[in-house]
């Protein structure tokens, strides 16, 4: 026990610096430990609270890696979080987030001793979480799915389309080129950098075409995988192909892409739907594109539908 107070002291005598300058405005508050706690909250031993960032939802996240010493130890930091929960509960809040990175990692099994358990993982980041509100946790779970794009370049004067067969694949059948959006990355712009990275073709967006979902998919960590066939318009023609990607590129007829053999299901029934908006004008197929405010960021989304009109 008196080990246990001289480390908590010196904690505490390491923080009260920080503690001040927060208070002269020097040092944000939401860095430092909060140790304006009252005598009845405040353990016999005594402790500091963290504090973090409250959301719209009722719920804190605290970034450890903020508002911990590196060498705060896994006792000194599970009292602090001991009266820290107690704290939070007294306030109402819903749910507790705790950012621990890899350097702190040791606060994690001290942590789950509270009860918070993971909720996901990247780079030298864990997520925890802890549900303190009434009944069930209602804390949505971590993405769970990925997102493939690809880009059907239809040659409108030709009536043909750009395809690829991909390399060191059991069946080497013809397929629209694309891969997997990178975070952020919006769909149009993920399907025109696949294609010129996978064709040499260069290219811009015009709609969607359609969307396929499946679940429990092998290349998705047995997450869910969605699957976007966008339609693009050339602004080059010239093919300089990915030789470590594909086995072959074309701009091959729609038709003959609808009646082949040597395709998938998917990529036959986008060839007849290319093809029908050939005939019939692209507005009865295509899904187009308009950029609205979000409502509660104020940041704008993307909103894909058929073409309506408006005058």
């Amino acid at each position: 026990m008196i080990g246990s107070d001289c480390r908590m002291a010196a904690l505490l005598s390491r923080l009260l610096p920080a503690v001040r300058g927060a208070r002269a405005g020097n040092v944000s508050s939401s860095r430092v430990f909060s140790c304006s706690v009252s005598r009845a909250q405040q353990p016999a031993e005594g402790s500091g609270v963290l504090t973090g960032r409250t959301d719209r939802f009722g719920g804190v996240t605290v970034d450890l890696g903020e508002t911990l010493p590196a060498d705060v130890s896994e006792g000194t930091f599970s009292g602090i979080l001991r009266d820290s929960l107690t704290r939070w509960k007294a306030e109402g809040k819903a749910a507790v987030w705790l950012r621990v990175p890899v350097s702190l990692s040791r606060c994690a099994a001290a942590a789950a001793a509270h009860g918070f358990s993971f909720h996901h993982a990247k780079n030298d980041l864990a997520v925890m979480s802890l549900w303190l509100g009434q009944g069930e946790s209602r804390l949505p779970g971590f993405a769970t799915h990925q997102v493939g794009v690809a880009g059907a370049v239809v040659d409108e004067s030709k009536g043909k389309v750009l395809v690829v067969q991909d390399k060191n694949k059991t069946k080497n059948a013809w397929k629209f080129p694309g891969g997997l959006s990178d975070p952020g990355e919006n769909i149009g712009v993920t399907a025109v950098r696949e294609v010129l990275e996978e064709t040499g073709v260069r290219s811009e967006f015009q709609s969607v075409l359609s969307l396929r979902q499946q679940h429990h998919h092998p290349g998705a960590f047995g997450m869910s995988d969605m699957y976007i066939i966008c339609r693009l318009s050339p602004l080059t023609y010239d093919i300089d192909f990915c030789r470590e990607e594909c086995e072959r590129c074309e701009w091959l007829e729609l038709g003959e892409l609808a009646r082949t053999l040597q395709t998938t299901p998917i990529t036959s029934r986008i060839a007849r739907l290319l093809l029908h908006g050939l005939q019939d004008g692209f507005q009865h197929v295509d899904l187009t594109m308009e950029e609205l405010p979000a409502v509660y960021s104020g940041m704008f989304y993307q909103l894909y539908h058929r073409h309506l009109d408006l005058h």
